[in-house]
Order: C-alpha cells, then structure tokens, then sequence
C-alpha cells in the first residue's frame, strides 16, 4: 500500500511539472457550475468553454433564443490621452477620425510589410479614450509605436470582464434587466449605463451575425452582472454557450478568426504565409486618403504591380459532409489552395466553408473548383471529391441583426 501511495504521488508530481496554469476568468464560478461536459480549452490563457451542456443546442441557442458567451480573455487594451486619435490612426488601416465617441468599428493593422498582425475592434469610449479588442496580445509593438506621441497605452485584459449576449431574444433580456435606453442603440453604437455601484458598457456588436451585444464591467462586478442577465433572461430563454456553438454562427456570418483562417505576422514560420488585408477580404478597410499608417506603402505597391498572392472566399459545397481543411482543386487535378473553416449551416441548409485560395483563382478564375474530402464511414476514411463554387459572404444574413429599434421575440 505504502509503495502504490508513492507511486501515485510520484506520478502526481511529474504531471503537475508539465502542466500548463491557466487562468480563471471572472465569470469562471459560473461556467463551471453550468458545465456538464467538463469540456475546456485554452483561449489566451483562460480556461474557456467548448460546450457547457450540448454544442447542437447551444448553437440554436444562438439562433432562436438568447446566448451568453465569455468573452473575457479578449485580449483588451486601453488607449488614452491627447494623441489617442492620431495614434490609433498611424496603427490602423481605416480612418480614425471619422470614428465618433460612442461608436465601434472593426479594423485591423500590419506590419512595415503590409502583413497583416490582427484584426479587432477599436470602440472610441471619448473623444481622447480607446479600448482596442483582439486576439493575440501587441503590447510590446504597441509601445514601441507610441514613441513620440503624447498617449498612454494599457493592457486591462484582467480588470475589464465581457460578455457577448447574442440572439432574437438579446435585446429583450437587455430590457427585463432595466437597462433602458439600450432599444436606441444601432449598429456599432456604445453607451454606459448603471450597475450596481459602478458602470457596464454595452456595444451593439458581436460575432455571430445576428442581434447582439457585448457588455463590459469591471471584473469586480461580473458576477453581479451574470447573475442579473441570467435572472433578466429566465423567461426569454437565455443559456450559456461554449466556443463551439459561436463558432458555427461566425462561420454562417462570414467571419474569420487570426491564426485559423490566416496566419498572423507575428505567427507565421513561413515566408509564403503571411497576408495582406485584400487577401484575406479586409481590403475594403484600407483608407488611402487619410495619413501614413503601417504598411500602408507596401499595400499599395503590391495593387499597383498586381503583386498579390491570395484571396479569401466564400464557398458552397455539394453534399453536407463538412469540407474542414480539405484541399481545393481546379479540375479536380491542380491543387488551389485550403478550406479553413467548414459546416453545414442549419440555418441556411446548405454546405458551406472558408478558403484561402491562389490567385487567379477564387478571383478571375472561380469555375470548375473542387474539395477533397475524407469522411469517416465505419472506422474507414473515404474520400469524398465533391464539386464547390465561389459564393458570397456572409452565408446567412439576418435582418433583425440591424433593425432598430431591435424586434420583441
């Protein structure tokens, strides 16, 4: 008995040398007692959900209800000071100053190269206060960019909470909790309002493509702000999702996700990896009339020499086996490029996917495109070459995602 005891101590301990601490969100005491599937991964850090309870019902969840995601471990950034506005201006591919306090948009920024580092969102809380929303973490870059310009730049990732409250029901849990004046919120609009002893900030944004909201807190607060959501939405059929259910709805929506559906600046190994905004879809953001910014004359030159690569596209599948990271074909024989993302929409009922492809394909050239696909058939891999074509995104739109004021399901 004494030599089992050490045995199991010993192997305690040469688990517990390789394990990896992750952190606990402030909404974490929730999460954990909601989860059934004990199913986590690492975002950032965070120990996040997968699933709580069922990834199919979360995502209808999302769909025809009221969803609660934890968005806490996006990494968040404070920007503040005189020169907020032409900081984050030099930084970004889209014009600053056209943003208004009280208005988010969604943005991205590059290296020297033109080479895309992140994508996220920039909310302007003032006209001198930012908070930019992303990914991977730039604090380093950030400050080095800062030289010379009379701003302050913080990482609150851990004192600030958020959640993302998505679905029909979103906004009429917003108002059972007493939030008012949140029905006058449009797209991309923020606003403060009272909780507790203290403020929650609500934008009208989200990652899923239909009606939604992020809110923000101190992470002090974000028990008190769970428990008055969850009590608000009881009869309007609000639930807790895991990543797996948000991640399905963005694929409807269009939207792409760093290192998964292009591989950043700061991650890329390979030379012929990175991307370019106008490869990746984000091309539209690029300002050309507003002041130098990074990458801005490497972006430029490659238009002008049609020097660019790649380009991201939408596509439609026969079938409804999911093409994830197949091989796309033209002609079923030259190999074009990969899909990065891949589902059978419930919501549109179709096959739908991602891919990154080479130009001139998915651009001049989008006839006669194939995937190539192994689904699993009773513990044998077939492969499955099903014909694919060029669609527009996003696969679902929703027209309640931008009415105002938001419908009462």
């Amino acid at each position: 008995m004494a030599k089992a005891t050490k045995s199991t101590s010993a192997r305690r301990d040469a688990q517990a040398h390789i394990e990896m601490l992750r952190l606990e969100t402030p909404f974490h005491p929730r999460l954990e007692a909601l989860s059934q599937q004990n199913d986590w991964y690492t975002w950032a850090g965070y120990k996040a959900p997968l699933s709580l309870w069922d990834e199919e019902l979360e995502y209808f969840a999302i769909r025809s209800q009221a969803a609660l995601f934890d968005i806490s471990p996006m990494v968040k950034y404070r920007i503040e000071g005189p020169d907020a506005e032409a900081f984050c201006n030099r930084l970004t591919l889209r014009d600053v100053a056209k943003l208004k306090p009280g208005r988010v948009h969604y943005t991205a920024w590059c290296d020297e190269n033109g080479h895309v580092l992140d994508d996220g969102t920039l909310f302007r809380l003032s006209a001198d206060r930012f908070r930019l929303c992303c990914q991977e973490r730039h604090l380093p870059w950030l400050m080095d960019s800062a030289i010379g310009f009379d701003v302050e730049v913080e990482e609150e990732t851990e004192t600030i909470a958020g959640l993302a409250l998505q679905g029909p029901t979103s906004f009429a849990v917003l108002r059972a909790a007493g939030l008012d004046g949140v029905e006058r919120l449009k797209p991309f609009d923020l606003a403060t309002f009272p909780h507790k002893r203290g403020t929650v900030t609500i934008s009208r944004t989200g990652f899923t493509g239909d009606l939604g909201y992020e809110l923000f807190v101190d992470a002090r607060q974000a028990l008190s702000l769970w428990d008055r959501l969850m009590e608000a939405g009881r009869v309007h059929g609000i639930r807790a999702i895991g990543y797996t259910a948000l991640n399905r709805a963005r694929i409807e929506a269009g939207f792409i996700v760093a290192n998964a559906d292009f591989v950043t600046a700061e991650h890329a190994v390979r030379a012929d990896r990175v991307r370019m905004p106008d490869e990746i879809g984000l091309g539209w953001m690029v300002d050309r009339e507003k002041g130098h910014f990074n990458g801005r004359r490497a972006i430029l030159k490659a238009r002008e020499k049609g020097a660019l690569r790649h380009v991201l596209v939408g596509l439609e599948v026969e079938g409804n086996v999911p093409a994830e990271h197949a091989i796309v074909y033209h002609k079923g024989k030259r190999e074009v490029g990969l899909v990065s993302a891949a589902i059978w929409s419930p919501t549109a009922k179709r096959n739908i996917a991602i891919a990154s492809l080479d130009r001139p394909y998915g651009d001049t050239v989008t006839d006669d495109l194939w995937v190539e696909i192994y689904a699993m058939r009773e513990l044998r891999y077939v492969k499955l070459m099903k014909r694919a074509r060029v669609v527009e995104r996003p696969f679902v739109k929703l027209a309640r995602r931008s009415a105002t004021p938001p419908g009462d399901f």
